[in-house]
C-alpha cells in the first residue's frame, strides 16, 4: 500500500526523491513515508536519515590481512579495532564485521567511500555488553552533522553478524528530536 502510494507521488512529483521515514506506522503496519521538503526540522518526531548495509567474504578479508599485513590494518582500521580483533580467535572474521560496519556507515551516510571520508573516520567498539557500536570523527562526522535536522541528535545503530564465509553489517542512521525539543 505505502509503495504504492509513494510510487503515485513520485510520478506526480509532489515531493523530491529522498524518502524519510517517521516512526508512526501506518494503517499496514509499515512505517508512514514522509517527505524532506517542508518541516525541516521533521516536526519533532524520530526519523531515519540513513540506511546501509554490506556483505564482507571473511576469506578475502583473511587473504589481505596475509597479503598486506600492517599496511592493510593499519590503514582501515583503528588501533582499539586492531586490539579487539588481535584478541579473537576468529581474527579475520572480527576484521571482514568491522569492514562491512565501515562500508555500511559509508552507505547511510550517502557517500560510499568518497568525498573525503576515510577509513578511520568509522570505528566499531563494543559496549561491556557485547554491543556493537560506531563512532564517527573527522569528515563522516561532519556529514552526519550535515545530514541531521534542526532540533534534532543523530543516533547510529549498528550490528554485525558473520556465517563462515560472510560477514555482515547492517547500520542505521536515526535522527532523535531534542528532549527539550518536544511539543
Amino acid at each position: 500500500m505505502w509503495a504504492d502510494m509513494i510510487k503515485t507521488l513520485a510520478r506526480k512529483r509532489q515531493f523530491d526523491r529522498t524518502i524519510l521515514f517517521d516512526q508512526k506506522l501506518g494503517p499496514s503496519g509499515a512505517l508512514a513515508p514522509r517527505t524532506r521538503g517542508g518541516d525541516k526540522t521533521g516536526g519533532g518526531q524520530a526519523m531515519i536519515i540513513g540506511i546501509g548495509t554490506d556483505l564482507a567474504n571473511i576469506d578475502r578479508i583473511a587473504a589481505t590481512l596475509e597479503r598486506f599485513g600492517d599496511r592493510f590494518r593499519n590503514r582501515v582500521f583503528t588501533d582499539v579495532e586492531q586490539r579487539k580483533a588481535e584478541r579473537r580467535k576468529d581474527t579475520a572474521g572480527t576484521y571482514a564485521k568491522r569492514w562491512a560496519a565501515k562500508e555500511a556507515c559509508s552507505k547511510a551516510l550517502g557517500t560510499g567511500l568518497r568525498m573525503g571520508i576515510s577509513w578511520k573516520d568509522m570505528a566499531v567498539s563494543n559496549l561491556e555488553t557485547g554491543q556493537p557500536v560506531m563512532h564517527l570523527t573527522g569528515w563522516a562526522a561532519e556529514r552526519l552533522a550535515a545530514l541531521t535536522p534542526p532540533g534534532h541528535d543523530a543516533i547510529v545503530h549498528v550490528t554485525l553478524t558473520d556465517d563462515h564465509p560472510w560477514a555482515q553489517a547492517l547500520v542505521l542512521i536515526e535522527a532523535r528530536p531534542r528532549s527539550g525539543d518536544l511539543p
